[in-house]
């Protein structure tokens, strides 16, 4: 992932209050986006770590079957657990 700076996403943040539906949308796409591979991150750090599906499930608010189903391939990082 090619490195974003603080102040891109500061940038980002501020163009979703923007009333141009063009420049507000955009922003939150590429924040919906960054964040998805945020949580990608550290499911991936979690599960490094020894967490458990469930323990993640627990912190992220959703089922261990959902976290699961979406990491447990290893597709974003090469590698399963």
């Amino acid at each position: 992932m090619a490195e974003v700076l603080p102040s891109e996403v500061t940038k980002l943040a501020d163009a979703t209050r923007s009333q141009d539906p063009e420049v507000g949308l955009a922003a939150v796409a590429a924040l919906r986006g960054l964040v998805d591979v945020l949580e990608a991150l550290q499911v991936d750090n979690a599960r490094t770590k020894g967490w458990t599906w469930k323990t993640i499930a627990e912190q992220l608010g959703v089922t261990k079957q959902a976290v699961h189903q979406k990491y447990a391939s290893g597709r974003l990082f090469g590698r399963g657990k």
